[in-house]
């Protein structure tokens, strides 16, 4: 038995190498090549050879780097059962810039980990490099040893099908690291497998990669759930002037710099939910829209925010940010007039408390304004502007943010105002609650595995609620009701044209998604590693645990 289980060691960290070293960096070709050798590593599976008709590729729609998703359904001949385990993960990775004079070997382990021994490196990094216990690499952590331990308990579970009733699909998706558009189009593909076959998914376990959650942690997290995210986003129109007469107009940067400031960081908007909180939201994006330079004031600026969710409802969210962005637009207002108070006194003229009036509204309401004066010929224009965007290939938030501009403009309103909208992506949050029955049954049988496992191999686990990063998984269960979503694609202009996403799809499969994953540190930095002795040997361990006891 220990010969087996060495022996699957040592594929793991053979097959997490041979991914490791096909460079498949996000919105590359290189995640066309990684998902052919997973399909080739798959097609040589005895079982599959067998039965290549459970085996496939599905190329994403009209994708310029030929990107495919990958499936392999493996069927339990003990008994027959529609029960199923889903085993995912992504295979895209972030780029190399991070490691700067070294990016031509971060898809080399051997030979990075050998330069990195010439290096002053922080000494946690260096005690781990000298150890042997660790492999060093972009997406070797985040996620191509993940990968790697799925696709072998695949291959170890098909060598034992007469000895288990059920099914397994294994299933890797590219485009995890923006977008998440492989899981997204995989929807339909899980659909389309359950009417074909009659699966009935009891439960989807991703392996993305855990870590430490503070200095000196070694324990190994279970998560229950994924951390939902939402992109708000803030079209700031101004009142332009000659800086000659700065005070006859309103800055939309001195609007866009107040809101940064009240949103970013700001702990009062962490979302929690049985003890666990999101982190706060953080800006990702400022600008504001005058191209050129001369001597006017911007007309108009655009920020966004990442904004994590556990619980909270999106109407609650937009509620606590009309909130915000009225204070700060209060704030602005004040701060103008205290200026030109004090302008005037050293100026002496006469000082008059300036036009200036707090308007903040959303996407939705702005959209109902100018509908109300355009009817039908409106949509028109929006679906002609957003289709012009997308097939040039601007990026998707810039595309929502020209939508906006082009509504606030309809408008022909030119008071100074903040308009709230949100962009893609959407990842919506869910997590197994207790308190609902079929839910406690799978943490119990989770927890059960988990306990398990932890014995035999002395690990201390700790099942939490929120796998606390962007997780593919947020596609397979949604918690957020149905007003809740209608509220979001009000919000996001032209969804239906520009970010369709399935979400009554989502909403029916409701798919329980959980998170193991390999160990790891630094991921998306540059010493990025993961640890083998608990990825390789214990985590497959737990995964073949797991699927026994839902399957049994």
């Amino acid at each position: 038995m220990n010969n087996l289980l060495s022996n699957l060691a040592q594929e793991i960290e053979k097959l997490t190498l041979e991914l490791v070293n096909i460079p498949s960096i996000n919105g590359s070709e290189g995640e066309r090549n990684v998902s052919n050798k997973i399909y080739e590593y798959i097609k040589n599976i005895e079982y599959f050879k067998k039965h290549g008709q459970y085996c496939f590729q599905v190329p994403l729609i009209k994708d310029p780097y030929g990107r495919m998703n990958v499936f392999a359904l493996l069927r339990g001949e003990k008994k027959p059962s529609n029960k199923t385990i889903i085993l995912h993960g992504h295979m895209d990775t972030v780029g190399v810039d991070d490691f700067g004079s070294l990016s031509e070997l971060a898809f080399y382990p051997d030979k990075l980990e050998e330069k990195l021994k010439e290096l002053d490196l922080p000494e946690e990094v260096k005690k781990d490099l000298n150890s042997g216990d660790w492999i060093f690499g972009r997406g070797a952590a985040d996620m191509k040893s993940g990968v790697a331990v799925h696709l072998a308990v695949l291959k170890e579970l098909s060598e034992n099908v007469e000895n288990f009733s059920g099914n397994i699909l294994f299933m890797s998706n590219p485009v995890e690291e923006n977008q998440h558009t492989g899981v997204i189009e995989s929807l339909d593909i899980l659909n389309d497998l359950k009417r074909k076959y009659g699966l009935d998914y009891k439960l989807a376990i991703n392996n993305d990669y855990i870590c430490p959650l503070y200095p000196g942690d070694n324990k190994k997290y279970v998560y229950t759930g994924a951390v939902g995210k939402i992109l708000p986003s803030f079209y700031i129109a101004g009142q332009e002037t000659h800086v000659g007469q700065c005070f006859e107009g309103l800055n939309p940067n001195q609007i866009a710099s107040e809101l940064i400031k009240d949103i970013n960081l700001n702990t009062g908007l962490c979302d929690g939910y049985k003890g666990e909180y999101t982190l706060p939201p953080s800006v990702l994006k400022y600008e504001d829209l005058k191209k050129n330079y001369n001597v006017q004031t911007p007309f108009a600026a655009f920020t966004y925010f990442n904004y994590f969710i556990h619980d909270a409802s999106i109407n609650e969210i937009i509620e606590k940010l009309k909130i915000i962005s009225k204070e700060s637009f209060d704030k602005v207002i004040l701060n103008v007039n205290d200026n030109y108070k004090k302008f005037c006194k050293i100026a002496n003229q006469k000082y008059e408390p300036l036009p200036w009036k707090t308007n903040v509204m959303t996407y939705s309401e702005l959209y109902k304004k100018v509908k109300s004066k355009y009817g039908h010929k409106l949509d028109d224009e929006i679906n002609g502007l957003s289709k012009t965007l997308l097939d040039q290939g601007m990026d998707i938030r810039e595309v929502c943010l020209n939508v906006v501009d082009k509504l606030w403009k309809m408008n022909r309103e030119k008071k100074p105002a903040i308009v709230l909208f949100f962009a893609p992506p959407y990842c919506p949050h869910n997590t197994l609650k207790d308190e609902n029955e079929f839910e406690n049954n799978i943490i119990e049988k989770i927890k059960k595995c988990v306990n398990t496992v932890g014995k035999e191999n002395n690990e201390d686990f700790e099942v939490l609620q929120f796998f606390p990063s962007l997780s593919d998984s947020s596609y397979l269960k949604i918690d957020d009701d149905l007003n809740s979503i209608e509220n979001l694609k009000n919000n996001l202009p032209n969804w239906a044209e520009i970010y369709n996403i399935p979400v009554n799809e989502m909403k029916k499969l409701n798919i329980p998604a959980i998170n193991y994953g390999c160990y790891g540190k630094d991921a998306h930095k540059w010493t990025e590693r993961v640890y083998k002795p608990y990825s390789f040997n214990t985590l497959p361990k737990l995964i073949s645990s797991t699927v026994y006891e839902f399957l049994k």
